[in-house]
C-alpha cells in the first residue's frame, strides 16, 4: 500500500479544488481495506473511501484517512436467460459500460459515461435516460467494518430509491462496497423513452418501433449527448449534475403548470419529477459566477471550477441557486453532490447554519 501524509486531494476529485487530507492510501484488495481499518495508529481517525471522486466536494481539509478504492477485476457467468457480471468495486464505470456493450452484454448502455467507479454506483443508485442501477443490480458485496467479513446483500436489501440507497442511510460508514453483481437479461429491449433517445425510434406505418435499434446505437447516442452537454472534468473541474431533480406533489405541479406552461416534468408514481436544470435555467442563472465557481453556460445543472474556485465559492453559488429557485417556484433543491467536511459528511443546510 502507498501511504501519503498531508496529501493534496486536488487530483483525486473531479472538481479539482485544492484540499488536503491527513493521510491518503490506495487499497488494491480486501485485505488492504482490512489492514487500513485495523491500523492502530488510525483507529480514532475518520475514514473516507473514494473512487474517482466524481460526486464529491471537500468543503474543508479532511482530518482523516482517504482510502482510494482500486479493487480490480470482472468475471462473467452465463445462464439461459441472462449474463451475470461480477465487478470489483474499483473498476471504472464508464469503461465497464463500454466493455459490456462491445462484448454484447446489453443493458448498461443508457448509463454510459456516468463518471465514477463501480463501488460508488449503488450508493447513489446512479441513473440516466430512463435506467437506474437498481434495474440491473443483482447483489452488492460489502466488507462489514464491525467484524471484517465480506457479506452479500440482495438488490432488495439495498433499499434503492431515487439517487438513494441503504448505503446513504443505515449502512453509511458501516460497510465498504467491494463488488457488485449485475444481471443483464438476454431478452433485451431498447429503452428509448427518455429525452434525446426518442429520436432513435424508427417510424412504422402506424406507430414508433424500436426494431433494429441496438444497444450500441443507444450507447453511442448517450455518449454523444453527454459529451455535448457536460464539460469534461479533465478540462474543467466539475462533479456532473449538482442537484437532484426534485419530486413535488401533483397539486404543487398543477399550480406551477398554470403559471409556467412550459415546465419540464415527468410522472413519478402519484407525484411529478421536475427537471432541476430547467428550473435553474429559467432563473437566468446559466453563466452566473460566484468567485471562481460558475453555473455552466450550456448546462444549468452543472457547476464548474471556472477560475481557481474555492470550496466556499461552490457552496455560495449552490446556495444562491437554491434560493433563486425556491423564491420563483417554491421548490427546495437538494444537492446530489456529496459535501465532505473536516470529520464527516455534511450538507448545504448545515454549512449555512454554522455560518450564522
Amino acid at each position: 500500500m502507498q501511504i501519503k501524509a498531508n496529501a493534496d486531494l486536488s487530483h483525486y476529485h473531479t472538481f479539482s479544488i485544492p484540499q488536503t487530507c491527513a493521510y491518503l492510501v490506495k487499497a488494491h484488495c480486501v485485505d488492504d481495506l482490512k489492514a487500513i481499518y485495523q491500523n492502530p495508529d488510525w483507529v480514532s481517525l475518520p475514514k473516507l473511501v473514494l473512487g474517482r471522486g466524481s460526486n464529491m466536494l471537500f468543503t474543508q481539509a479532511y482530518q482523516g484517512v482517504v482510502i482510494l478504492n482500486r479493487l480490480q477485476g470482472k468475471t462473467v457467468t452465463e445462464t439461459d436467460t441472462a449474463w451475470h457480471l461480477h465487478i470489483a468495486g474499483g473498476e471504472d464505470w464508464p469503461s465497464l459500460v463500454k466493455w459490456s456493450v462491445e462484448q454484447g452484454y446489453a443493458g448498461l448502455e443508457n448509463l454510459a459515461l456516468i463518471p465514477g467507479c463501480c463501488g460508488s454506483a449503488p450508493i447513489q443508485n446512479i441513473g440516466a435516460y430512463g435506467t437506474e442501477l437498481q434495474d440491473v443490480c443483482e447483489y452488492v458485496d460489502v466488507l462489514d467494518l464491525e467484524d471484517f467479513t465480506v457479506q452479500r446483500l440482495s438488490a432488495e436489501s439495498c433499499q434503492f430509491g431515487y439517487r438513494d440507497s441503504i448505503f446513504k442511510r443505515e449502512l453509511q460508514g458501516k460497510v465498504i462496497i467491494t463488488a457488485i453483481g449485475l444481471k443483464l437479461n438476454k431478452a433485451w429491449q431498447a429503452n428509448i423513452e427518455y429525452g434525446p433517445l426518442r429520436a432513435l425510434t424508427i417510424k412504422g406505418e402506424q406507430h414508433h418501433s424500436t426494431a433494429g435499434i441496438s444497444a450500441n446505437d443507444i450507447f453511442q447516442r448517450v455518449c454523444q449527448v453527454r459529451i455535448e452537454k457536460l464539460p469534461d472534468p479533465e478540462k474543467v473541474g466539475n462533479a456532473g449534475s449538482f442537484f437532484k431533480n426534485p419530486i413535488i406533489s401533483m397539486p404543487h405541479f398543477e399550480r406551477l403548470k398554470a403559471q409556467f406552461p412550459n415546465i419540464v416534468a415527468y410522472p413519478a408514481d402519484d407525484q411529478m419529477k421536475v427537471a432541476a436544470g430547467w428550473l435553474i435555467d429559467q432563473c437566468q442563472l446559466k453563466g452566473f459566477t460566484v468567485g471562481g465557481a460558475q453555473v455552466h453556460p450550456k448546462q444549468a445543472l452543472v457547476l464548474i471550477n471556472a477560475n481557481q474556485a474555492s470550496a466556499d465559492d461552490v457552496v455560495n453559488l449552490a446556495a444562491h441557486i437554491r434560493d433563486s429557485v425556491y423564491q420563483r417556484y417554491q421548490i427546495k433543491l437538494e444537492h446530489e453532490v456529496r459535501f465532505m467536511g473536516a470529520l464527516a459528511e455534511t450538507n448545504l443546510d448545515t454549512i449555512l447554519e454554522q455560518r450564522q
